[in-house]
């Protein structure tokens, strides 16, 4: 079977089909025949083809083989929805030109800039699936290793919104994000209550988890439910000032998705996307202000004060053009927040904060940079959000908000911390020497918690008994392991051993034998 390309230069070709429906899901819009076929049609694995029926048509990406489908056959995956399609309705395929925007793909990777046009054409290929994953991917690798100026972050992120859903809330709405990368950040469920009990309208959308343990919506989804439709959010905001959601089901900025998807397996995050990225969603929801949150520290996505001061000023450059005000908090992550990784372990460590427990860690994070959109929105003076926000925590005011929160969105209010059940499969690692803990591997935090699996596994995490700093005797639990399942303890215990989730000064790294 030869290798795709981009496009097929062949002379357009028609041939009639008979549907056959293939019980798999791909997330592509792909379509796939017999090997013979394609040979008779000139058509190649990844060309693009117009299927057509009755008077609807739709652009697919092709699969060839010997052996799924039968000559004369087209297949259809489970979740090819472009129009209905029933088993053995008859289809005509015909050869689709290449997009022009794969011209503009080939002009970035050239080194040259895009025009406003030019990136609106790549995106709204991309959410209209007329791009292969490997164009995709190309116009990706572009972004990171050729980069984009502000014009260029600008217009791909008003492209983005363009080409998706917006929400028009009716009322000015905040926001605070984080650029991730940074397990246990679990600091939205603080904010947001804080925020909304100070009189402002939060509407949090949140992500699931893609690489890391556990993302805001899959915290937040232990307390309560967090898929809505629109209506739904709109009258969450109305009623209680803020919520916390999953953004998938909505459609906003849907290229996002669809991008994502191809820079998960190339283990890349281009800066321009992701700039693009964080700002269109906050522009599909009208958001007038928003505090960025910028970890900063060894294991972080950005690891030196000076690259994260040069990001949060090109937010802030990337805000003012698009209407939105924009703060940014550079705060330390060279270890996870709090002292928990993982769905349920997170949420419960964020209610008994709210409840007037939790770590200073936590507290200290959440207060300073939901003070900062109190300062920014008149509710405090400048300089005085912090001490506000921690008021509004002390006094059981976010605690009580969260309660509306959770009953609005379909959670029990009267849920305590001992009642979020936790993996059962447990083991605790202790410190193998006496000394202090001098440094916390980010990335070991993550793939351990995986490994025991989460997000999946609910229950499932990392819990830290020690972080940075702290003193331990010999014996002391440092890192305890949560799993639902022992086959998945022992791939965590496994893992911790080849990669150690912490250093103890003094402790013996190898020994290498001499004679």
């Amino acid at each position: 079977m030869s290798a795709g390309k981009f496009g097929n230069d062949t002379q357009p070709t028609q041939q009639k089909f008979r549907a056959r429906l293939i019980r798999i899901k791909t997330g592509e819009k792909n379509v796939i025949i017999n090997e013979s076929d394609a040979e008779e049609m000139m058509l190649r694995i990844h060309d693009r083809v117009v299927v057509t029926k009755d008077f609807q048509r739709t652009v697919a990406m092709l699969d060839v083989s010997e052996t799924v489908v039968e000559k004369g056959e087209i297949g259809f995956y489970e979740d090819f929805n472009e129009f209905p399609i029933n088993e053995g309705d008859l289809v005509e395929v015909s050869v689709a030109p290449t997009p022009t925007s794969v011209e503009f793909i080939r002009k970035k990777m050239k080194g040259k800039p895009l025009t406003k046009s030019e990136i609106h054409s790549i995106v709204k290929d991309t959410v209209f699936h007329n791009l292969s994953k490997l164009e995709v991917a190309a116009f990706l690798m572009a972004e990171e290793y050729v980069g984009m100026d502000m014009d260029e972050i600008e217009s791909l992120a008003k492209a983005m919104v363009e080409t998706g859903k917006t929400i028009d809330f009716g009322e000015q709405v905040v926001d605070k994000h984080s650029i991730g990368g940074v397990p246990g950040n679990k600091v939205t469920l603080l904010i947001v209550p804080i925020v909304a009990a100070a009189g402002l309208k939060i509407p949090k959308t949140s992500s699931r988890a893609i690489t890391s343990p556990s993302g805001t919506a899959d915290t937040m989804e232990i307390l309560a439910p967090v898929e809505f439709m629109e209506d739904e959010l709109k009258k969450l905001l109305r009623d209680v000032g803020g919520y916390i959601a999953w953004g998938g089901s909505l459609n906003l900025a849907p290229a996002d998705d669809l991008f994502i998807r191809v820079e998960h397996p190339l283990s890349i995050d281009p800066r321009p996307q992701m700039m693009a990225s964080i700002m269109s969603k906050k522009l599909a929801v009208g958001v007038s202000t928003l505090v960025l949150d910028i970890p900063t520290g060894k294991g972080a996505k950005v690891e030196d004060f000076e690259t994260a001061r040069k990001l949060g000023n090109d937010f802030i450059e990337l805000g003012n053009r698009l209407g939105i005000r924009v703060r940014c908090g550079i705060t330390y992550g060279g270890q996870p927040v709090g002292h928990t990784v993982g769905p349920a372990l997170e949420a419960k460590e964020a209610l008994e904060t709210l409840m007037g427990g939790g770590p200073n860690s936590l507290i200290e994070k959440s207060t300073s940079l939901a003070g900062m959109l109190l300062e920014m929105n008149g509710i405090a003076s400048r300089g005085n959000g912090q001490d506000v926000a921690k008021e509004i925590l002390r006094s059981g005011k976010a605690y009580q908000k969260m309660r509306e929160i959770i009953a609005h969105q379909g959670g029990n209010p009267d849920i305590k911390p001992e009642d979020i059940p936790l993996g059962s499969s447990r083991y605790v690692i202790t410190a193998p020497i006496d000394g202090y803990v001098s440094s916390i591997s980010n990335r070991s935090i993550n793939a351990i918690a995986r490994a025991a699996g989460a997000p999946m596994d609910k229950g499932a995490g990392v819990k830290l008994y020690a972080k940075m700093g702290y003193s331990v005797k010999k014996g002391d639990p440092v890192v305890e392991i949560y799993a639902n399942r022992p086959s998945k303890l022992r791939d965590a215990i496994s893992l911790s051993s080849r990669e150690p989730p912490f250093m103890i000064e003094g402790m013996l790294l190898e020994e290498l034998p001499g004679f």
